[in-house]
């Protein structure tokens, strides 16, 4: 059995271009290049990426894809009730039928105060992470036990096709309730480079579910050659807020990290670090996915941080399932 190759990409918005350019770029690059699934991410607020109603984004994908898999990578789930979520699944399968991603995660996707926007009116109800997936999972599967509130209640409109339901996160704990779901499982670790916590993840997950899938979302940058993989890959980095209160949150500039840190109303500390970027050549990316491989991971989702359209459509063609993987099931 061989691992599957997949593409979550932001809509980033690079070299001035449009917003509604910037969206077309990214179904442009959906199909033709043989992976499995193509993912759009969740942002409030920002002027960076222009991806901040996956859902939306995922129904005018497969409207003009025909193979791929579509979905989100992720919905914010702690915004959202997961009634109506499964609502807008259950369209989307109706449009598209057995192409549908249903990705969930728990970070909020912008700072405090667009948290308090998307929550306004809501905060405080079933604030629980694990009860809203576990409600996700009951309204998708139409499986609610008898003494559940909500066990009468349908999703309209029905659907004889189920969105694959994938939670994405960088913790032992969301990986272990990931497989106890049988949800499949993406560890970010893009976000995470936790070696440790990584293969405690892998563990707790195969307990539960060791016929699961558990993939790992990498930052990317192939080239034809190393130097320039790596040039490309310079320079970049993340920066976490640490908060009084315990939460870590990773952001891409100092001053959004000092921003959500002064909206939080907390004591906080905000640290630098090297972003964790995979790069260099085709080669050297396949031996390092075949060393994961050996660790259980059967998925690999590639978000490529290039802030240049053409150089950032090379590293995915590089890396796509036909010219990297030829041998390999996609």
């Amino acid at each position: 059995m061989g691992y599957h190759l997949s593409i979550l990409d932001q809509a980033p918005i690079i070299e001035d271009a449009s917003n509604a350019q910037t969206l077309q770029r990214t179904v442009e690059l959906a199909e033709q290049l043989g992976y499995k699934r193509f993912w759009v991410s969740e942002h409030h607020h920002s002027h960076e990426v222009a991806s901040s109603s996956p859902e939306v984004l995922v129904g005018y994908i497969l409207a003009k894809t025909n193979r791929i898999r579509v979905g989100s990578g992720g919905v914010m789930l702690s915004h959202y009730s997961p009634y109506k979520v499964a609502e807008n699944f259950n369209v989307l399968t109706n449009l598209a039928g057995d192409r549908v991603d249903l990705g969930v995660g728990k970070a909020p996707g912008g700072l405090p105060l667009a948290t308090k926007a998307l929550q306004y009116g809501t905060a405080g109800v079933n604030d629980d992470f694990n009860e809203r997936l576990r409600l996700l999972k009951g309204f998708i599967e139409n499986s609610l036990p008898e003494d559940d509130s909500f066990a009468k209640l349908e999703v309209t409109p029905a659907s004889e096709i189920r969105p694959e339901i994938i939670l994405l996160g960088g913790s032992v704990s969301s990986a272990e309730y990931a497989g106890k779901l049988g949800f499949t499982y993406i560890f970010a670790q893009f976000i995470n480079s936790d070696r440790q916590i990584l293969l405690d993840a892998i563990a707790a997950y195969k307990k539960h579910a060791p016929d699961g899938r558990f993939g790992v979302a990498f930052a990317v940058i192939a080239a034809k050659d190393e130097a320039t993989a790596h040039a490309y890959a310079a320079g970049h980095e993340i920066y976490k807020v640490h908060l009084e209160s315990g939460r870590t949150l990773t952001l891409h500039t100092k001053e959004a990290a000092e921003e959500f840190g002064h909206q939080s109303g907390e004591s906080y500390e905000v640290k630098r670090y090297e972003a964790n970027i995979l790069s260099g050549t085709p080669e050297q990316i396949k031996k390092a996915l075949d060393d994961y491989y050996a660790l259980g991971v059967t998925e690999f989702v590639f978000h490529t941080p290039i802030k240049n359209h053409e150089a950032r459509r090379a590293s995915y063609e590089l890396l796509s399932p036909k010219n990297l993987l030829a041998a390999v099931t996609v």
